[in-house]
């Protein structure tokens, strides 16, 4: 599951950055694909710049190119079934920043 997880990941990843034309879909990075073992759903974690409401735009973009995105998926892998993809914001960044921050904040006290 993890080199069909790490193939769907590259293959989204190129297609997200060359591909959609849709606006909405500010800088997106595709950060982790997490496929169930019976390869009917994928859900597709991505980690989007800019506020909160571009952040938003962003995954209603992704949601919305998902047909296209589900083809390319399916022209490019050999799987026996293509998944169904949903998007998730992936804040793993914005978690770190933030403990980060605490720690630096502990260590100035």
């Amino acid at each position: 599951m993890r080199r069909v997880n790490e193939a769907i990941r590259e293959v989204l990843s190129d297609a997200t950055n060359k591909g959609l034309k849709d606006p909405r879909v500010g800088f997106v990075t595709v950060t982790e694909v997490d496929t169930s073992p019976d390869l009917r759903h994928a859900t597709v974690f991505v980690s989007v710049l800019g506020t909160p409401e571009e952040r938003a735009a962003s995954l209603e973009g992704l949601q919305s190119a998902h047909g296209y995105l589900q083809r390319r998926v399916g022209s490019e892998l050999r799987l026996k079934r293509t998944p169904a993809l949903d998007f998730a914001h992936d804040d793993t960044a914005l978690r770190a920043a933030r403990l980060n921050a605490l720690i630096d904040e502990e260590g100035h006290s």
